[in-house]
C-alpha cells in the first residue's frame, strides 16, 4: 500500500491565512472614505479626481464582496477536507491497532 502524506499543518496555515484575508476584506469597506478624504479638492471647484476615486471605491466594494464570498467558500472546503482526512487517519489508526 502506498503512503499518503497529508500535511495537516500546511492545511491549517492555509485556513488561517484565508481567515486573515477574509477579515481584511470585511474591514476594508469601513475604510473606503479614507481615499476620498485624502484627496479632498486639489483645486477650488475641481472634484473630478475625488469623484473618480469615489466611483472606484464603490465598484471595488462590490468586487471585494464577491471575492470575500469565494474566499469563505475556499476556507470552508479546506477546513472540511482537513477534518475528513484527520477523521480517516484516526479511523485507520484504530483499525491498525485492533488488527495487531
Amino acid at each position: 500500500m502506498a503512503d499518503v502524506l497529508i500535511p495537516f499543518d500546511r492545511m491549517e496555515e492555509l485556513s488561517n491565512a484565508l481567515g486573515l484575508i477574509i477579515t481584511e476584506f470585511e474591514e476594508a469597506s469601513s475604510r473606503t472614505g479614507e481615499l476620498e478624504n485624502a484627496i479632498r479638492t486639489p483645486l477650488p471647484g475641481w472634484t473630478a479626481l475625488k469623484d473618480r476615486a469615489s466611483d472606484f471605491e464603490s465598484k471595488w466594494d462590490d468586487k471585494r464582496e464577491t471575492l470575500r464570498g469565494k474566499l469563505e467558500e475556499m476556507k470552508k472546503r479546506v477546513d472540511e477536507n482537513r477534518q475528513a482526512w484527520a477523521d480517516l487517519d484516526a479511523e485507520l489508526a484504530k483499525m491498525q491497532e485492533s488488527a495487531a
